[in-house]
C-alpha cells in the first residue's frame, strides 16, 4: 500500500490549501476522510472473503481425506469380519458333518422360566435402621396438615 511520511502529507495539505481554499477544505476532509474509511473496510470485507473461502477449501479437502480414510477403515473392518464369519461357518460345518453335534445338542439346557421376584414394591426397604431415624427426628409417616396441629397442640387446647 502506498506509504505516506509526514513531509508528504504536509506538501498535499499546502496543495489543498491553495487549490481549494481555507472555506471548504474541512468539508473536503471530512468527505476524503470518510471515503477512505469506506475503502478501507471495503478492502478488509474482500481479505476476510478470501480467508473464508481458503478455509472453506481447505475444509474440503480435510472432509474428503477424512472421508477416504472412514471408508478405508470400513472395508477393512468388514473384510475381516467376513473371514472370521467364513472361518466360523467352516468349522461349524466340519463339526456338524463329524456327527458329535448330537451331543452338542444333549448338553443343552433348557431355558429358564420367569419366576416373579415376590417383592412387595410397597413396602419401602431403606438402608438405614429405625432406631436411627427415630433418634435423628426422621419423619416416616406423611401426615396432613391439621393431623400434625392436632398432634403438636397441647392437650388443655381445644
Amino acid at each position: 500500500m502506498l506509504d505516506f511520511g509526514f513531509d508528504k502529507i504536509a506538501l498535499i495539505g499546502a496543495v489543498a490549501l491553495i487549490v481549494i481554499g481555507p472555506e471548504k477544505l474541512p468539508r473536503v476532509a471530512r468527505t476524503v476522510g470518510t471515503l477512505l474509511g469506506k475503502a478501507q473496510r471495503y478492502v478488509a470485507d474482500v481479505k476476510a472473503e478470501v480467508n473464508r473461502s481458503m478455509e472453506l477449501e481447505e475444509l474440503q479437502k480435510m472432509k474428503s481425506q477424512f472421508q477416504t480414510a472412514v471408508n478405508d477403515v470400513e472395508q477393512s473392518v468388514r473384510q475381516e469380519v467376513d473371514s472370521a464369519t467364513q472361518a466360523l461357518n467352516q468349522t461349524w460345518s466340519d463339526v456338524a458333518d463329524d456327527g458329535s453335534a448330537a451331543d452338542f445338542g444333549s448338553l443343552q439346557t433348557p431355558a429358564p422360566e420367569y419366576r416373579h421376584p415376590k417383592k412387595n414394591w410397597r413396602l419401602k426397604r431403606g438402608a438405614t435402621p429405625l432406631w436411627f431415624k427415630q433418634k435423628a427426628g426422621v419423619r416416616r409417616h406423611t401426615q396432613s396438615g391439621a393431623a400434625r396441629v392436632a398432634r403438636f397442640r397441647h392437650p388443655g387446647i381445644r
